[in-house]
């Protein structure tokens, strides 16, 4: 889990860098401050269990086992990306991994999550369904209206919701009540986890009682995760000149870094060496390289694959 979120972390620090180039021209929302949850809910999915992302996806993707050469060829937009070069940051796709995909759209795949999970049932697949999402999603109808579904039919889904504050600009408190989200599980029939998002330990736990119970036909279950991101909602910059959060919070949840926490405790139970760092690190920053080289090298999509896929209504 550690190289996981070390992974994300890297990559997603070299995508902000890169993207100052001006030739990666899709819009990108990093999950730095947020490598825990994939990496902790990843490590007990099979290869075959399925996961649905949103438009903060990068960390998903990774975890779930996506090709990291087709994520940045997508994001610089050429053929050789994982949606062809067509669907860019927000649009990843990888279903030899299982990774069913993104959208930009706010809640929207949660109900192709839980038709995913129901077509699995129909077919007698013990498949596994994640669906991430942010807090906002949780405003949504198509939110309530696919719990009460997966709630119904005790289908085997995993709803990851990411509580990062905030909904682009606006903050929890001035959007919802104050419950917690996860208390809303019991509207529709499910348990409700929560706990430290940025405890990769911890995530560990909860998505493992979570993905146990989907397996075993128990039903599905929220997970909320209470986590923090650093950067602007879209793109690679800080944005605390804003004002929309202020500088002390912005400070407390840096000290909770969760690539640093899981760091400092692995070394402290004698699991890993400033070597073994080192050596992990230089791997990634190798294989993040070479993934921008085949990037930048390949070919732009041909201007007749422009309609395809494309039907009319």
């Amino acid at each position: 889990m550690y190289r996981q979120m070390l992974r994300i972390r890297l990559v997603e620090e070299r995508i902000g860098v890169l993207y100052a180039e001006q030739e990666m021209r899709c819009p990108t929302h990093l999950c730095i401050g947020q490598e825990a949850p994939p990496a902790g809910i990843s490590a007990h999915l099979r290869r075959d269990d399925l996961v649905f992302s949103g438009h903060r996806s990068h960390g998903h993707y990774l975890a779930k086992g996506g090709d990291l050469k087709g994520m940045l060829a997508e994001l610089y937009g050429r053929e050789t990306g994982c949606a062809a070069g067509k669907g860019g940051s927000q649009h990843l796709i990888d279903l030899d991994c299982g990774f069913m995909g993104s959208a930009p759209i706010l809640a929207s795949t949660i109900s192709v999550g839980v038709g995913a999970a129901w077509a699995a049932r129909m077919d007698g697949r013990d498949q596994v369904v994640v669906v991430y999402f942010g807090d906002g999603a949780t405003e949504e109808g198509t939110f309530h209206e696919a719990l009460n579904f997966a709630g119904t039919f005790k289908l085997a889904v995993v709803f990851v919701c990411e509580n990062n504050l905030y909904s682009v600009h606006s903050a929890l408190d001035i959007r919802q009540p104050n419950r917690p989200i996860h208390s809303l599980a019991a509207a529709h029939g499910m348990i409700g986890l929560h706990g430290d998002g940025n405890d990769a330990d911890v995530v560990w736990r909860l998505g493992g009682e979570a993905v146990a119970r989907a397996r075993a036909g128990e039903g599905p279950s929220i997970v909320e995760l209470a986590t923090y991101r650093w950067r602007e909602h879209c793109g690679p910059n800080g944005d605390l000149e804003l004002k929309y959060r202020s500088d002390a919070e912005f400070a407390e949840w840096q000290g909770r870094d969760p690539v640093r926490i899981y760091r400092d405790r692995l070394v402290g139970e004698g699991l890993l060496t400033a070597a073994a760092d080192a050596t992990m690190t230089a791997e990634i920053e190798t294989e993040m390289a070479d993934a921008v080289s085949f990037a930048k090298e390949s070919p732009f999509p041909a201007p007749e694959a422009l309609a395809r896929f494309v039907y009319p209504s």
